[in-house]
């Protein structure tokens, strides 16, 4: 089977990640998928294959006879998707022969123009992958899952030598919750890939530094006909929290190291708002200045309006990976090696986002990404295509049979 047979099969498990459970999973719907994984790499012969509490899958192979001193390798993908656009009722449309020009989704008649996104362009002749417009495809990261369970199947099918191969599946990878609860000990592997990235012969060894805000606001609410002087607007003094952040500082208004506020959410009443952020940065001292920023716009209208109008909670997610992975720099050059016999250059700028690779470097497991040919993740203009599917695959193999040497 080809990785985008089973895309087509995976992105139809309702998956979505739910930022405001505080369980784990975040989502009892997970563990659909996480069954279904579990009984395939089962049937493939991974015979050790398994779901834990908290809708992790693990599984292993053992080394081939002749490679059992070799570095155990481990492959990482997460099975939830984002909660930004609907992730339910997914239908992939397949464009044969893609002809590079716009393409409209026949659900919502939104069309992806080439103007928008010049990479549609490169993609002529293969075969695309989008949605009908109503949702997103699901490709992030479920293309990863594809590619790795297909690289594990070609090993078994083949008889292809290898070192230990450690399996993992993630949730809540969406809502900066995916290695929360990984067993790194009990996974086995001296170091990882997660399959989690954009392009084929992408590899990503640098992401942002990354927290997550939420701005509370406790309001006054009186009758507006006697409201002067009286009246604390919650939703009033959350607009004026959000203008105190500088405007060039967004995701909208920034590009490459440069690190943004962004507002993912906003809803409130007279008497109390809310709004959610994410703060991102490469560097970590400006991400503290970011988280500080926050606060001292809190005590300024705090001040203004009176002690404990503005709340500001600060949790972060993760950290920029680039720190672990230098020790380990092996990892990438391999991983460009593998991305050369694949007949493709390899592309390395630092990344704007996270993945649990990241989490995981940080805990003990050098844990770099590869691409897995995927595009505009996070929303309904989501895609890939059958042909870069099938080369993050082959890089797969690639880095499993140069582990093996």
């Amino acid at each position: 089977m080809r990785a985008y047979e089973r895309l087509l099969d995976y992105v139809r498990v309702y998956t979505t990640s739910d930022p405001e459970s505080g369980t784990h999973p975040s989502a009892a719907r997970e563990f659909d998928l996480a069954h279904k994984l579990v009984e395939e790499l089962k049937a493939l012969g991974v015979e050790d294959a398994r779901v834990d509490e908290h809708c992790y899958v693990y599984g292993s192979l053992p080394a081939t006879p002749g490679c059992e001193e070799k570095p155990a390798l481990g492959l990482i993908a997460h099975m939830d998707t984002a909660p930004d656009a609907s992730g339910e009722n997914v239908n992939p449309i397949l464009h044969e022969n893609y002809d590079g020009g716009d393409v409209v989704l026949p659900a919502t008649g939104k069309v992806m123009k080439v103007s928008a996104f010049p990479f549609l362009a490169s993609m002529k002749g293969e075969t695309l992958i989008t949605t009908d417009g109503t949702t997103l495809l699901g490709a992030d990261d479920k293309a990863g899952v594809a590619e790795i369970m297909t690289a594990v199947e070609t090993v078994i099918r083949e008889g292809r030598p290898h070192g230990k191969l450690c399996i993992g599946f993630t949730p809540d990878e969406e809502i900066g919750e995916g290695a929360d609860l990984f067993d790194i000990p009990g996974f086995g592997a001296d170091f990882a890939y997660t399959v989690d990235g954009g392009d084929a012969g992408d590899i990503e060894y640098e992401n942002f530094n990354a927290a997550a805000a939420t701005v509370t606001i406790h309001g006054f609410s009186v009758h507006p006909g006697s409201a002067k002087d009286t009246m604390i607007n919650a939703s009033n003094v959350a607009m004026e929290f959000h203008g105190a952040l500088p405007v060039m500082a967004r995701p909208e208004t920034t590009e490459g190291r440069q690190g943004f506020y962004h507002l993912c959410q906003m809803y409130g009443d007279v008497t109390t708002a809310k709004l959610g952020y994410i703060l991102r940065d490469h560097d970590a001292a400006k991400l503290q200045f970011k988280k500080d920023n926050m606060q001292d716009i809190a005590d300024y209208l705090n001040g203004k309006y009176g002690a404990g109008t503005v709340e500001v909670e600060i949790k972060d997610s993760y950290r920029n990976m680039l720190e672990k992975i230098k020790p380990h720099f092996h990892l990438i050059e391999t991983a460009r090696k593998a991305v050369r016999m694949a007949g493709l250059e390899p592309v390395e700028v630092p990344v704007r986002g996270g993945t649990d690779g990241a989490t995981l470097s940080w805990n003990g497991l050098p844990c770099p990404n590869l691409g897995t040919g995927g595009f505009n993740f996070h929303g309904v203009c989501e895609c890939t295509t059958v042909e870069r599917m099938d080369r993050c695959t082959e890089i797969v193999l690639n880095i499993i049979s140069l582990y093996a040497e």
